[in-house]
């Protein structure tokens, strides 16, 4: 079952701390500057750009709050422990996204294209929004990095890991950081535009385009942390890797059930039906089964597991 930590390593949890902060960092860097480049040229891509960083630098803070709560251990009140809450705080990091980052962009992008902004200084514009390229890009490669090693070891493409791993913050940081990068491509072409035929349509058009970008990446991350919140199944590879390990073991002859779902980041809740081998008593059964749930349990991505009794008519999973 070692394998399993595969999807993410112990190491990955300071990783993707450090993930979270360096976007932090960055992003706050940004929305300082895209907010002074608001002022100097008016332009309406370059508000809704403003107003994007600032929203993920408020998310930031809620995904620092998810890796600080999902960390805790189990506890008498929490005999699952405290993962789940890694997707609660995610969650609201979402909503931030759409309803700051989106909304506010598409609002105020159709505000402007029914009052147009005046030509302003488009070189201060395209300075910031260069600057912002590169800081966003440091910390998109940063999550691209993570999100590749995570991929490589499930044998997965680095995009497909980062839209079915367990990580919340990891895919959080990811996709709106990708989002970030798309969003300054599209202010650049909406200035650029303005510029060149003296249209402001175009430069309001780019504020719409940018907070419907967000609103498409908020839905996507709201939808992936609900499904996680209402019990999520482990990936195939891992619900594999726990058969195997189940039917290999000396005391076990088969396996006619099997559910593994998440119950925090690389968290699971194992349930088996198994037929012990032998026949023995009752009571010796019962020890035994409690003897397997917590060799089970020792591994530390294991936080429960139950064991029962399967019938004699019910068919043996294959592996």
């Amino acid at each position: 079952m070692d394998q399993e930590r595969n999807e993410a390593p112990k190491s990955d949890g300071s990783e993707s701390l450090l993930t979270v902060i360096i976007a932090f960092a960055m992003n706050v860097l940004i929305a300082v500057a895209k907010s002074a480049a608001a002022v100097l040229t008016g332009s309406a891509s370059m508000v809704a750009e403003a107003v994007h960083s600032w929203a993920d630098s408020g998310n930031e803070v809620f995904l620092l709050i998810a890796e600080r709560r999902g960390g805790l251990g189990r506890d008498r009140a929490h005999p699952f422990g405290h993962g789940r809450e890694t997707y609660i705080w995610s969650m609201f990091a979402a909503f931030g996204l759409f309803a700051v980052g989106a909304a506010v962009s598409v609002m105020h992008g159709i505000t402007s294209l029914r009052d147009p902004e005046p030509d302003a200084n488009y070189l201060v514009g395209y300075i910031v929004l260069a600057i912002s390229f590169v800081l966003e890009g440091v910390s998109f490669l940063q999550s691209v990095r993570q999100a590749h090693a995570g991929g490589r070891r499930l044998s997965m493409h680095p995009l497909r890991f980062v839209s079915r791993t367990s990580n919340s913050t990891l895919r959080a940081v990811f996709f709106e950081d990708a989002a970030a990068l798309t969003g300054l491509l599209i202010a650049a072409a909406g200035m650029a535009l303005h510029e060149i035929t003296g249209n402001a349509v175009y430069d309001a058009v780019g504020s719409i385009l940018v907070g419907l970008l967000l609103g498409v990446i908020a839905i996507f991350l709201i939808q992936r942390n609900s499904q996680f919140l209402l019990g999520q199944p482990a990936m195939p590879v891992t619900r594999g890797t726990m058969l195997r390990f189940l039917l290999e073991h000396p005391d076990i002859d088969r396996v006619t059930y099997l559910h593994v779902e998440y119950v925090g980041p690389v968290q699971y809740y194992l349930v088996a039906a198994v037929d012990i081998r032998g026949d023995m008593r009752e009571h010796d059964v019962a020890v035994l089964l409690r003897r397997i749930e917590a060799e089970i349990e020792q591994q530390d991505i294991i936080v429960e597991a139950v064991l029962t009794l399967s019938t004699a008519d019910e068919p043996s999973l294959q592996r």
